[in-house]
């Protein structure tokens, strides 16, 4: 499976209670994070499929090896199969998402 952005599609932002609900229709049982404005995650690799939904906030990603930059905000998911090298910078107003993991 290749990585995948869906963009939330409504005007108004989701609640955490809808993207749970989003989690729970796939099997998956997600966690919560944070990071304050301007936090980053060098380029790394994880072992498992990640499932991450922006709750509030923004958080852009790259994906070095695709020269890819996606900037994500409140609703968005990004598919993240295991074994993609990805790095994050956090937006101006800090971020919150949902992760879950398949496999």
């Amino acid at each position: 499976m290749e990585f995948k952005v869906t963009r939330w599609d409504q005007e108004r932002s989701p609640s955490e209670v809808e993207l749970r609900e989003v989690y729970q229709a796939e099997g998956l049982t997600p966690y919560a994070w944070s990071n304050k404005p301007g936090d980053s995650y060098a380029a790394h690799v994880h072992g498992y499929h990640k499932v991450i939904m922006v709750v509030c906030g923004s958080i852009t990603w790259e994906l070095p090896d695709l020269g890819l930059h996606i900037e994500t905000g409140p609703g968005d998911r990004l598919d993240l199969p295991a074994g993609t090298r990805h790095a994050a910078l956090v937006g101006a107003d800090g971020v919150t998402c949902l992760e879950g993991h398949k496999g």
